[in-house]
């Protein structure tokens, strides 16, 4: 992507979480129910901060058809991630990562050889004293395919949650597959939880009244399964679903409890917009039912790419977004506010 298409688009970056549904393709009515009283919208609060750019490195393959095993190469992207604090007391964002001709509208191949995720850590101490552009840096890449035998090549859009003394890894696409690791950087695979007949991809996990609730996308919806022990899960849910005829679909789904609802949040493809390998239109649904997003429209709409939103050590939110507005992760703090 072109210095002056990011210059073009920076600005268009701040303050951007609109509160009417630019949805246009759903048109169902928000449920009468709701309390909207309690309903809260998340709203950019500040700049963008360019946190991670990926630095240049050797492909560890096996070799696709442009990329070749073992060859260096200085142009990386990066896509769905993950970012949470380790027990280490540094920041640690993780996700999809291969090297790249030329990331953004030129990039005539997003996805080859998405097999293994990035590792960006940043230096010690609080969210707030590493927002500065490198103070996030690349360590060894997580999960090639070399250290995965018997699965697939693809490792897409891994979510991490504490679990016992180290960490659970849930990652895509279908069959979705775990991993476990003591300490954010040597992850051992442990194989598959489940097969979704529909390509499952982009899992999340949400802990919520002692339950698991994993949401992950299809081509036109989010289903959920649940589980008790990260171990067996339910049969599926779907949750949310495009109108029949609608193009392009969910990515990157999260679930979010708060205040007393539940909010769903995904990147929308739109096959519409073929100009843009990495789109912008993502969009934040509430409901009172954490199983049901059906028939409703969005609170908001965000323009960034895959966002995550997390929380600091204080209790703040923040949201992240992949290659928009910079190559890399960018981070902007979020304040979540009465719906007016």
């Amino acid at each position: 992507m072109t210095h002056n298409y990011y210059n073009r688009k920076i600005a268009g970056f701040l303050f951007v979480l609109l509160i009417s549904a630019l949805n246009a393709t759903n048109r169902a009515e928000s449920p009468k129910s709701v309390d909207s009283t309690k309903i809260l919208v998340p709203r950019i609060t500040g700049e963008w901060k360019h946190i991670y750019r990926p630095q240049g490195d050797f492909f560890p393959g096996p070799d696709s058809k442009r990329f070749k095993t073992g060859q260096y190469y200085p142009n990386w992207q990066v896509n769905d991630h993950y970012i949470l604090k380790g027990k280490d007391n540094r920041w640690h964002a993780i996700g999809i990562s291969h090297p790249t001709v030329e990331a953004g509208p030129d990039e005539k191949a997003p996805h080859e050889a998405e097999w293994f995720s990035f590792h960006a850590v940043s230096g010690k101490g609080r969210l707030t004293d590493n927002l500065t552009p490198g103070s996030w840096l690349d360590k060894a890449k997580i999960l090639p395919p070399a250290e995965r035998p018997g699965e697939i090549k693809e490792n897409h859009a891994p979510h991490i949650i504490p679990y016992k003394k180290g960490y659970y890894m849930v990652y895509g696409c279908s069959p979705i597959r775990y991993a476990l690791s003591d300490d954010l950087y040597k992850w051992k695979p442990m194989g598959k939880l489940f097969h979704e007949p529909e390509n499952a991809r982009d899992p999340a996990i949400l802990l919520y009244n002692n339950l698991y609730y994993m949401s992950y996308t299809t081509m036109r919806r989010v289903m959920v399964r649940t589980s008790s022990d990260l171990l067996k899960w339910s049969k599926p849910v779907t949750i949310f679903e495009l109108p029949e005829g609608s193009t392009g679909g969910p990515e990157s789904s999260r679930l979010i409890a708060l205040n007393g609802g539940f909010y769903l949040t995904f990147c929308r493809w739109d096959a519409s917009l073929k100009d843009f390998t990495y789109q912008d239109k993502s969009f934040v649904y509430y409901s009172d039912d954490l199983l049901n997003f059906k028939n409703r429209k969005p609170i908001a709409e965000i323009q960034g790419h895959a966002p995550e939103f997390f929380q600091d050590e204080k209790g703040n939110w923040w949201i992240s977004s992949a290659e928009r507005p910079y190559r890399g992760v960018s981070i902007a703090p979020v304040s979540w506010q009465p719906l007016k």
